[in-house]
């Protein structure tokens, strides 16, 4: 993808500070964005994760720069970025949510919409597509409904009869 070193994957929110060394909890984790090392951003600014304790369902992160329950405190509630270019690789015909919404959704040459989310249902993931009319169309992310992804040509290729929404 051209533009992959500019775009960023959420990889969690800033929760309750943990300890005296500005240390604090990750709600909503993406635990495999969570490494140390790693470059994150918060806000406008760019930190490295210097420790990570806890558990993948709640792990604990120590953020350069961010040494006080105060400063922690400061930044709570904020979303963490990672850049996408950074990300672990996921296997073929896996796709991180990010690379999809925005993408244009077409059956063969007629125009079916635009991506706006990906839905996680108990099913199977589900594209929901933003209609020129207004409407929304979801698209199961099975291969019966999808018959190509192209991230980087931002283009998504559905079979809508099999969808039902032509």
């Amino acid at each position: 993808m051209a533009a992959e070193a500019e775009r960023w994957l959420q990889a969690g929110r800033i929760g309750r500070p943990h300890g005296l060394d500005g240390s604090f909890y990750v709600t909503r984790a993406r635990a495999v964005l969570l490494q140390v090392g790693a470059g994150v951003r918060v806000q406008e600014d760019e930190f490295t994760i210097e420790r990570r304790a806890g558990t993948d369902q709640k792990p604990i992160l120590s953020l350069s720069g961010v040494s006080t329950p105060e400063a922690a405190d400061g930044i709570r509630g904020q979303a963490i970025f990672c850049l996408l270019a950074d990300a672990p690789s996921l296997g073929e015909m896996e796709w991180w949510a990010e690379e999809l919404e925005g993408c244009s959704v077409t059956d063969g040459a007629t125009t079916v919409g635009e991506v706006s989310k990906l839905l996680v249902l108990p099913s199977c993931e589900v594209l929901e597509v933003k209609r020129p009319d207004g409407s929304e169309l979801l698209v199961p992310m099975v291969s019966d409904a999808i018959r190509s992804v192209d991230v980087d040509q931002r283009k998504i290729d559905v079979n809508l009869a099999f969808v039902g929404g032509g």
